[in-house]
């Protein structure tokens, strides 16, 4: 695994630009079907139209996917993102891990979209890239900025794995960084920290997801309290992801 680079160039964009750039990335990450052949063009122009050193990200990986039959991009994918753990979509694995504290960081999540009006499909998991970046794009920028921002010691080492591995879903992740300010000191070995250790596992002696709820604090006078459900862990291919 490669130490991150103090020296990327960080270009300046715009908000659009910041807007475009998500979106392109999100659908190009998403999981390889039909609806992403067919948006190909899109992304292929409004990459196009961005700076160089985002742009040229984004149609690194377009022409990729575009020059590879989909079903090896399936497998590829499903063997990306599915089957190796600094490889994984879903932001709060790095910082949390399979671990109990990753539900309530989802918790966030979904309250962050709940306070935009934007409510999520049932099979889709908040924190998957594809979903914070489509949040990001087209619904709230501050507070989709802010999600990716607290995650981005995980989002690096991400965009460092695929890097290193050479795949062909590398330059969306590159772009996503890209948009980015410099990394400060703090961010750097947050970074070089989570790459030597990888995420967290589950500590020893606490019970399965499903058994907990999570108590949201105190219940108003007269009232119980309410628990909120432990969020369940799907199949992480998020083929249903748009």
């Amino acid at each position: 695994m490669s130490r991150p680079s103090l020296t990327r160039d960080v270009p300046v964009l715009t908000a659009d630009q910041t807007t475009c750039a998500w979106q392109s990335a999100s659908l190009l990450l998403g999981y390889p079907d039909q609806h992403l052949l067919d948006r190909l063009h899109l992304i292929r122009q409004a990459s196009a139209a961005l700076p160089t050193r985002v742009g040229d990200l984004l149609q690194t990986c377009l022409e990729h996917v575009a020059a590879t039959p989909l079903g090896e991009l399936e497998a590829d994918y499903v063997e990306t993102f599915d089957n190796r753990r600094r490889n994984s979509l879903f932001l709060t694995y790095f910082a949390h891990g399979d671990t109990r504290k990753r539900g309530t960081a989802l918790l966030r999540f979904k309250q962050t979209y709940l306070e935009s009006g934007f409510e999520l499909a049932a099979d889709e998991l908040p924190d998957h890239l594809c979903v914070v970046l489509e949040y990001a794009a087209t619904i709230d920028g501050a507070r989709g900025r802010t999600l990716l921002m607290d995650h981005r010691a995980g989002l690096e080492l991400l965009r460092m794995s695929l890097t290193d591995g050479g795949s062909r879903w590398a330059g969306a992740v590159q772009a996503v960084c890209a948009t980015f300010p410099p990394l400060r000191g703090d961010e750097v070995s947050a970074i070089r920290r989570l790459a030597a250790e990888g995420p967290p596992e589950e500590e020893v002696g606490l019970t399965p997801y499903a058994t907990p709820g999570f108590d949201p604090g105190p219940a108003p006078p007269g009232r119980s309290p309410v628990l909120l459900p432990t969020p369940s862990f799907p199949a992480p291919s998020r083929r249903g992801v748009r």
